[in-house]
């Protein structure tokens, strides 16, 4: 509650939305580090409160946001240890660029036995997850089965670093739609040691498309989804004005501080951090 509003207000769990309608009003390069929260598990690599970093830039692409993934990564280990290479929960780790690449779909097939081009039935889907997870029957849309199938079945073999590229579009409801590839789009995630550090989009910029987007995320919604986003009619007015191409990243920065000093747990890099 804001008392001098005397408005309820809510903690934020992005700084995508307003970040981006900096950029549409001019501002081609913008950045923020702050907290954000979501109200998800807590184990060694997750904590509800952390460190974002999020940037926008226009007339960039996801793979200019990958050379500044592996640029930050490099540079601050030089700086701290004088090497390309550091060592993480007793794995040594090369970060030396390129990092490789991987498609999700070609991940999916190889580890999970699923393959996306052909379209697989929900009730295959919700069928394979119930084999992962005890309560996967509660989960009723594509996007969150994909999650959990892949999360299960392929992350721990993502040793990396390693860029996961081409994402279903159930997962990315603000990234570009790739013209060769039918329901997939234009995005990556970074990971190390099957932890996610980075994820990243050629921007989604055509409204139209947008609202249809948002209007498929809250079906979803509808459907028990309460990751799902709502629609954003503020935003989608900010598009309409003509939002440039852009590619856009986020970071989770006490993850980035567990790879580069080997701590174990995101605990050890936050103060004061929430305890069950």
């Amino acid at each position: 509650h804001h008392n001098a509003m005397d408005t309820d207000y809510f903690l934020r769990i992005s700084l995508e939305i307003h970040l981006k309608m900096a950029m549409i009003g001019g501002i081609d390069r913008v950045y923020e580090m702050a907290k954000v929260f979501r109200n998800e598990g807590m184990d060694r690599d997750h904590s509800p409160e952390y460190t974002m970093l999020e940037l926008y830039q226009a007339y960039a692409d996801y793979e200019d946001m990958m050379k500044i993934v592996e640029d930050l990564y490099l540079r601050c280990a030089l700086v701290l240890h004088g090497s390309n290479t550091i060592t993480y929960r007793d794995e040594q780790i090369d970060l030396t660029p390129p990092w490789p690449r991987k498609r999700f779909n070609d991940l999916l097939i190889e580890h999970a036995g699923i393959d996306l081009t052909k379209n697989p039935p929900i009730e295959e889907l919700q069928k394979r997850a119930k084999h992962l997870e005890e309560d996967a029957d509660q989960i009723k849309t594509r996007g969150r089965l994909l999650d959990l199938i892949f999360s299960k079945t392929v992350e721990d073999h993502l040793k990396g670093p390693v860029f996961v590229i081409d994402y279903p579009i159930e997962l990315s409801p603000l990234a570009k739609k790739i013209p060769d590839q039918d329901g997939f789009v234009y995005r990556f995630e970074a990971f190390i040691l099957g932890s996610e550090m980075a994820n990243a989009f050629t921007e989604l910029n055509d409204p139209i498309d947008q609202r249809e987007r948002f209007m498929a995320q809250m079906k979803d919604r509808d459907e028990g989804d309460d990751e799902a986003m709502p629609i954003d009619e503020e935003f989608l007015l900010a598009m309409e004005h003509g939002m440039p191409p852009a590619g856009g990243l986020g970071m989770g920065i006490d993850r980035m501080v567990m790879v580069l000093l080997n701590q174990s747990s995101i605990r050890d890099v936050i103060l004061f951090p929430l305890m069950k």
